[in-house]
């Protein structure tokens, strides 16, 4: 049955939305499950053809489709963080890029025999793992904190850098093509890195500058930058054949690092956009490959992913890490960790294009070899990273930390007071000033919308398995309740009553947030802000038999609101409700206390002097 281009089109969108969502449900990067969306519908069912879809268009979408996922990529590319995230990162970069390079450029030229112009491409795309196949497996594998970081940050630096290098390489190889002598591709090569270098920082200074000063309305920063970016792109390709990637992929960088420019809603528009262009475009990639180039490539395949899975990415980790603290442990578990990603899918399907039109011929073993590189390590790390951290001992124990949605003065007396018990504690923001306040003490925090595309890859959870609402956003605390219910469970997810006001509102929360309701003994967040104005504050106290809960409560004269009990075995709760405290002896109390207790009262009204206590000082 002949079905109509409009029909595919719907099709694709609804089956890269069920790859999202299954991806969701199951805690896996969603790459894997848009590939094997393609290749069902393509080359297995012989449903979707892209070439007779999209026609002499395919190819200009994808292109216009990478340069998106290049420039979002260098936009959380900031000098700052490369320099700030630790001697095993730095090194990684420089290090692990060129290890692997190298590695895979000499095993496809001698194992598969392509061309080395096809080989060096795909060494130089096979660098790049990326936080969207990352942050899914370390949710999953939960490592110890130290990796954990290692190992984001390392996909976040690698994607942009990757890319980079990768576009590089590919300029280098088509001007080399382009010229019938030494001296005459070295120019072309010269005029693509300086046009590419040239327009792409005057283009990113002068976007930066629009949102800087505000030269565009707030409605049309992400609209306006995707558009100028695009044209940016075109421009340059004009300019200068091929270069449009370098000089988009320059463009962010430099918007990245200039001071003072709102990025941060361009980053999260990203989230709606790559829902709806870039999951399709790896369902329309992975419709064009081909079973017949795969098994073409037979045995020489399997040699090549083993010596990248099992040569290079342990040389590579065991090189930079040359002078740190990482013991051999830790080492191992680094040297299997490395997924591959988006980017790598997409630069490699137009890259094998451009240099079959060049009159490459081997540049058609480039996309299956990278899409089994994907599916490979995305599958067998997926699977097998838990168990070898458990096996390896560098799991986090139990997730007994709090994500705390607020950064206000409530929610950073409570952070402290679970820093101090040492129980791992993020707080969640958007207001600037309330994150800043929590950095200055010392507090972990995000900065953005914790259930943001951005927070997925930026949000560091380790160690974390508990939300706790103490915000006053009523929307965000909705979304955030939602989204983490899935996440953590109906147990581990827990909101402030609401007030009078919004009881009576004609819009009533649902059920399923209703049942999160009750933290704190059903208090609102509006009595928690008035109680904090009046001089209430956190503190921690240890029972014992000289000091029993009736003591505590007597001491406050019953105005001591419990928020957390801790008990023998280290584990902590919050409060529910003060009539279901039943704590034993040894238990520690972290509560929200009156300025003064009434004994101390007492005693500054009559002049007495004080009795020695029976409560031991506070924590």
């Amino acid at each position: 049955m002949t079905v109509s281009t409009v029909f595919l089109l719907a099709c694709i969108g609804v089956l890269s939305l069920f790859c999202q969502w299954l991806a969701w449900r199951v805690r896996m990067p969603a790459i894997l499950f848009l590939l094997a969306g393609g290749i069902a519908a393509g080359p297995l069912l012989g449903f979707l053809d892209p070439e007779i879809v999209f026609g002499d268009l395919l190819f200009p979408v994808i292109s216009l489709a990478v340069a998106i996922i290049l420039f979002e990529g260098s936009l959380t590319l900031r000098y700052d963080e490369i320099r700030g995230h630790g001697k095993m990162v730095r090194n990684l970069i420089p290090v692990g890029s060129i290890v692997t390079c190298i590695i895979g450029t000499l095993a496809a030229r001698w194992i598969l025999d392509v061309s080395w112009e096809v080989a060096l491409l795909f060494g130089a795309i096979s660098i790049v793992t990326g936080p969207t196949v990352i942050a899914p497996l370390l949710r999953s594998v939960r490592p110890d904190a130290k990796l954990a970081n290692i190992l984001r940050w390392e996909g976040i630096i690698i994607d942009p850098v990757g890319a980079l290098l990768a576009v590089l390489v590919f300029e280098g190889i088509v001007s080399w093509g382009q010229g019938n002598v030494f001296s005459h591709s070295l120019y072309i090569f010269g005029k693509t890195l300086a046009v590419g270098f040239l327009i792409g920082a005057v283009a990113g200074w002068l976007n930066g500058i629009a949102l800087r000063k505000h030269l565009l309305p707030q409605y049309l920063h992400n609209a306006g930058t995707l558009t100028f970016m695009l044209g940016v792109y075109a421009l340059s390709n004009e300019m200068a054949h091929e270069s449009g990637l370098l000089t988009v992929t320059v463009m962010g960088i430099w918007m990245a690092n200039m001071k003072q420019v709102p990025i941060d809603s361009i980053l999260e528009f990203k989230e709606s956009l790559s829902v709806l262009l870039i999951s399709a475009l790896f369902i329309i990639l992975a419709a064009r490959v081909e079973f017949e180039a795969i098994a073409q490539l037979g045995w020489g395949l399997v040699a090549v992913l083993a010596l990248l899975m099992l040569v290079a990415r342990p040389a590579s980790i065991f090189l930079s890490a040359i002078g740190t603290s990482l013991n051999w442990r830790d080492k191992l578990f680094l040297s299997w960790i490395a997924p591959r990603g988006i980017v790598a899918a997409a630069v490699s399907a137009l890259f094998a294009f451009q240099l079959q039109k060049l009159g490459y011929e081997s540049a058609g073993a480039l996309v299956p070899l990278i899409f089994m590189l994907i599916i490979a390590t995305v599958t067998l790390q997926s699977l097998t990273a838990r168990p070898l951290a458990r096996l390896l001992k560098v799991a986090e124990p139990a997730e007994y930390g709090f994500l705390i949605l607020g950064a206000n003065p409530v929610a950073r007396k409570i952070g402290l007071a679970l820093k101090k018990l040492e129980v791992p504690v993020t707080l969640a923001d958007t207001n600037w000033e309330n994150v800043k306040q929590a950095r200055m003490e010392n507090l972990q925090v995000y900065f953005g919308n914790p259930v943001s595309e951005h927070a997925s890859t930026h949000l560091d959870l380790t160690g974390i398995g508990n939300l706790l609402v103490i915000s006053p956003y009523k929307h965000m605390n909705s979304l955030a309740t939602y989204h983490f219910l899935d996440w953590f469970g109906k147990d581990s997810v827990l909101t402030l009553a609401e007030g009078d006001q919004d009881q009576k509102a004609r819009h009533q929360t649902a059920e399923k947030i209703q049942l999160t309701r009750g933290l704190f003994d059903g208090v609102s967040y509006a009595k928690l802000a008035s109680l904090a104005s009046q001089g209430y504050t956190v503190k921690t106290t240890q029972l014992s038999d000289e000091f029993t809960f009736e003591d505590f409560l007597d001491k406050y004269d019953h105005q001591a609101m419990v928020l957390f009990v801790v008990n023998t075995r280290e584990h902590i709760t919050p409060v529910k409700s003060m009539e279901a405290i039943k704590p034993e002896k040894d238990w520690t109390l972290v509560s929200l206390v009156p300025p003064q207790a009434r004994k101390e009262r007492k005693e500054r009204d009559t002049g007495e002097s004080p009795e020695q206590p029976p409560e031991p000082a506070p924590t």
